[in-house]
């Protein structure tokens, strides 16, 4: 493997988070935990991202969200990383078609937000990512029934895996994509930003 980039081992069961974590918060620590126990997952990667696409603003030098991320996520079942950079791509669909062929053997989920569900289907290439990858989503504020009604669901309905059978996603063949409902943590990186409670220093 690359200088550099995580360590994974043929059969493990591997959840990527990506996000431009600016910056990182308990609600980002909740998912994981809840995908990590109720998917059945050896790790989680988050995969801290150059920026956001969909969003107008960059985000925070990556040096300062890579250090909150370690501090706000202290797991030893999470691993803090910049693939995207050592890996020159911007979009998921991209990273996947990158990251897979390193990793061969290993059964990657694609881990999301409801929220981010909503607007799935504006993601570049998003299709292809559920060709490529199971999809886990985990219920946040104010999305729970919007994701659910998202046109991506309605679209990839009948590769819908029902949430009794979460631990089964990491071994289903894609498309296949799990909703779990569960408890919530009103924290976003949007409001933090906006109280002032994140001062990054490069």
């Amino acid at each position: 493997m690359r200088q550099g980039f995580p360590i994974a081992t043929r059969g493990q069961r591997i959840g990527l988070l990506g996000g431009s974590f600016d910056p990182a918060h308990e609600g980002h620590a909740h998912i994981t935990r809840e995908a990590l126990r109720r998917f059945g997952l050896d790790q989680v990667w988050w995969m801290v991202s150059p920026g956001n696409p969909l969003k107008e603003h960059g985000p925070a030098p990556m040096s300062a969200r890579m250090a909150e991320a370690r501090r706000v996520m202290a797991d030893p079942r999470v691993v803090i990383t910049d693939l995207e950079v050592r890996l020159g791509t911007r979009y998921t669909a991209a990273t996947l078609r990158r990251l897979l062929p390193l990793y061969r053997g290993v059964r990657f989920v694609w881990l999301m937000g409801s929220d981010n569900l909503v607007q799935f289907d504006r993601w570049d290439d998003w299709r292809a990512i559920l060709a490529m990858v199971p999809v886990g989503v985990i219920a946040r504020p104010g999305s729970r029934l919007a994701g659910k009604g998202a046109r991506a669901a309605r679209i990839f309905a009948g590769a819908r895996v029902p949430q009794a059978a979460a631990r089964a996603l990491a071994g289903a063949a894609p498309p296949a994509w799990c909703f779990l409902d569960a408890p919530m943590s009103p924290l976003s990186s949007s409001s933090i930003r906006a109280r002032g409670g994140w001062q990054p220093r490069g």
